[in-house]
């Protein structure tokens, strides 16, 4: 099954490639990571505890850390709540958008809906609140530490993505941008909190793995919330279809793509992994590889699936479950079980072809993709063919574009 192909479609606007550093970025402070759409570039801030970007289409980007004390986050102000803080920011905005409260991985927070008037114009967007996970400045000194009392409140990341009301197309890159916030570790392979907000994972329930005659856990609304991001996501890629940064903004897709969709395959990736006897009471099977062929084999069953009217890549716990797909969720799908084996594995992408292929990191014989610097073989998805083998039609190397999996940058 083929990548899509972009048509040719009004564009609300272009993103452009400048930019002060690469995201996605991590702040070695705080904690947190973002990883916002192409385009986005530092204007102000102070690098540590206030950041501010924005694109060419007028879409702004703001962070602010709030400490509980004076000597950490943004001096002069305090909050001993994301309550506090949230009803703050309604306040001094003026702010005529509603305020909800919810719970993202056992993080108080909150989501702002921003309209407001700046400079004489009115700003839409949204503003996220979320608790922190340290009591302070990862850099802070052992004095610093010592003065805080076992009641300190934790820190609160405040992150507004708005912009010109009057601009179309704006509402998907706010989500975005929000969405790829990850404010501690941890959630760096979980959903992000707008979907989470959007689709609360309260109810487990047991899905069919296709094929395999097994069952697997998932959350109710898994496969509605992924395909919701997918899309989103997709509404986000096209408006790169003819910018010089295509690469960079092809490679965010399919990694936030990723991000949302780990957690929500553990139990499906688990099992795979169990039916096909790889696990052992103590160590995996060291025959890594025939392991990855008879996940690929299980892939390349899948049923031949497109959507040439949306974003054609149907999401990973559907594929999983109903056994369907384009080659890039059948390839992603692949890497994912091969991760949470332990494995390492990543997939590669063609526009000239049009195709996707799976990239595993292991020995022996095979044609082979340098990405990052690791020899990683080739896995076809959409043959029945093993490991290593890739067709000559779509076999020149510089028409292929690698996606690793684990890649950031600190601030």
């Amino acid at each position: 099954m083929r990548v899509k192909k972009f048509s040719l479609i009004p564009l609300y606007f272009i993103l452009l490639c400048s930019r002060a550093f690469a995201f996605p970025v991590e702040s070695s402070n705080w904690g947190f990571r973002v990883d916002l759409p192409e385009g986005y570039v530092f204007s102000s801030g102070d690098g540590r505890d206030t950041f501010s970007f924005e694109n060419a289409n007028g879409a702004k980007f703001d962070i602010a850390i709030y400490a509980s004390e004076r000597t950490a986050g943004v001096q002069g102000r305090t909050y001993a709540s994301v309550d506090a803080l949230a009803r703050d920011v309604h306040a001094r905005l003026k702010n005529s958008g509603d305020i909800d409260f919810f719970e993202y991985r056992g993080k108080k927070a909150s989501l702002l809906t921003l309209e407001f008037q700046l400079s004489g114009s009115l700003m839409t967007g949204w503003a996220l609140c979320i608790e922190l996970d340290t009591p302070g400045s990862r850099q802070a000194g052992s004095a610093a530490q010592s003065e805080r009392s076992p009641s300190t409140t934790k820190p609160l990341l405040l992150t507004m993505a708005y912009g010109p009301a009057e601009r179309n197309g704006l509402a998907s890159f706010h989500l975005s941008a929000l969405d790829s916030l990850a404010p501690e570790e941890s959630d760096r392979l979980a959903p992000g909190p707008i979907s989470e907000f959007a689709y609360p994972r309260d109810t487990r329930i047991r899905t069919p793995i296709y094929g395999l005659g097994i069952h697997a856990w998932i959350f109710e609304e898994d496969a509605e919330a992924a395909q919701t991001l997918i899309d989103r996501e997709y509404f986000i890629l096209r408006h790169y279809e003819n910018a010089p940064n295509w690469k960079q903004a092809w490679t965010r897709f399919y990694q936030i793509i990723y991000r949302d969709s780990f957690e929500r395959l553990v139990d499906i990736a688990f099992q795979v992994e169990r039916k096909l006897n790889i696990s052992s009471t103590e160590n995996r099977n060291p025959d890594n590889r025939e392991f990855a062929n008879q996940v690929l084999r299980w892939v390349q069953t899948f049923e031949y699936e497109r959507d040439l009217e949306g974003s054609d890549f149907i999401n990973l716990i559907s594929a999983a479950a109903e056994g369907r797909g384009d080659c890039d969720n059948r390839a992603m799908l692949w890497a994912v079980i091969l991760i949470q084996a332990d494995i390492p594995a990543a997939m590669m992408v063609s526009r000239n072809y049009g195709h996707a292929m799976g990239l595993v990191d292991l020995p022996g014989a095979g044609a082979r993709f340098d990405l990052e610097g690791q020899k990683f073989l080739v896995a076809e998805t959409t043959a029945d063919v093993p490991i290593g083998l890739i067709g000559e039609t779509v076999s020149e190397i510089e028409h292929w574009l690698g996606i690793p999996f684990d890649i950031h940058t600190s601030w």
